[in-house]
């Protein structure tokens, strides 16, 4: 091995563990938010006794969570029973290795950019990821040997399915337009022309839609449903395990959030400024930290914009949550698609 390529591991491995380590604050923080614009929505105070403004409530949660008991059904299959959170918990930080965080800067020698992977089919493999989460969900209900919660993992399985279809067509406009799967070059594309929102009004809806879906958040949280099937998928766990089911979701949550600042939103672009004289009175470096605060910015919005819908909008039943994605998103993102393709074939030419 040469030092290039050890140099190059250990900057992917350092990337790799910032990212881990970003996700798994903000899911903590998400928790403490959460409770908050509850509160704030419903005029109460939400947490205020650890810490300051109940900043410490996240670590006194996370140590209820470690110092529980944990408790293995006895009919459970222990090993799928222990690999089920697992599963998710992977699969839901994995999902963010293809996202640009920021402009590349400047470390010693090396120019790093802080993107984990740059693949060339990069909102592909973000829908793969995706669809991979629910096989945590699905071997921890089957695996719990309860009803309910195997109705849960049923419920999730079917709604990921039936939601990845207009997610990926809502997509494929995105495609046609900037002619390209890399996030990095669709982030390009809009500092050099117009956030995809406005070129994608209707793409960008069903995409949002969707990931409330993927997501498993109110108002199409029907796999955990605590009124119909107590817990869900989740029903039988406890301690940790649980965490992991719910941290998950958080993270999911933030990752999401990225992905859609990132395809609509421009990414790390800052809004009505120049980059290139930006660059040159400031620096690379202080640069990439403000792209950086941007698409953080644009993320926690849209986190906001979660906990929002949460608190203000009822769960659906199930068949209406089936019938909006088979009868109304699937033929509008059909729809989108098709005049996507005509406006280009018609002002292209």
């Amino acid at each position: 091995m040469t030092e290039e390529f050890i140099a190059d591991a250990l900057e992917k491995l350092a990337l790799v563990g910032i990212l881990i380590a970003l996700a798994l604050a903000v899911a903590a923080y998400s928790t403490w938010a959460e409770r908050k614009v509850a509160a704030f929505l419903q005029d109460r105070l939400g947490p205020n006794r650890a810490g300051i403004f109940g900043l410490l409530q996240p670590l006194a949660d996370g140590l209820k969570l470690f110092s529980k008991e944990e408790i293995v059904p006895k009919d459970a299959n222990k090993f799928l029973f222990i690999m089920g959170p697992a599963m998710a918990m992977l699969v839901a930080c994995m999902t963010g290795a293809v996202i640009p965080w920021s402009s590349s800067f400047t470390w010693g020698d090396r120019t790093i950019v802080p993107q984990i992977a740059d693949i060339n089919i990069g909102f592909l493999y973000i829908l793969g990821v995706l669809s991979l989460g629910v096989y945590g969900m699905m071997i921890g209900a089957w695996a719990s040997n309860n009803k309910y919660s195997l109705m849960g993992g049923l419920r999730a399985a079917s709604q990921i399915i039936s939601y990845e279809l207009p997610m990926g067509l809502a997509l494929i406009t995105v495609l046609m337009i900037t002619g390209s799967l890399k996030l990095n070059e669709i982030v390009a594309y809009q500092q050099d022309n117009y956030w995809l929102v406005f070129l994608q009004p209707l793409g960008f809806m069903i995409f949002l839609i969707c990931s409330f879906a993927e997501t498993n958040r109110t108002p199409f949280d029907l796999p955990e449903a605590e009124n119909e099937l107590i817990g869900g998928y989740h029903s039988e766990y406890s301690s940790m395990k649980m965490g992991f089911f719910l941290f998950a979701e958080y993270v999911n949550m933030f990752i999401s959030s990225a992905i859609l600042a990132t395809l609509f939103f421009g990414g790390y672009d800052i809004p009505f400024i120049n980059d290139a004289k930006l660059k040159e009175s400031i620096g690379e470096n202080w640069l990439s930290a403000i792209h950086f605060a941007v698409l953080f910015t644009k993320t926690c919005f849209f986190i906001f914009f979660y906990m929002w819908v949460r608190w203000t909008i009822p769960r659906f039943r199930y068949d209406q949550l089936m019938n909006l994605g088979w009868k109304t998103l699937v033929p509008l993102a059909i729809f989108n698609m098709l005049i996507t393709g005509l406006f280009i074939l018609l002002f292209n030419n």
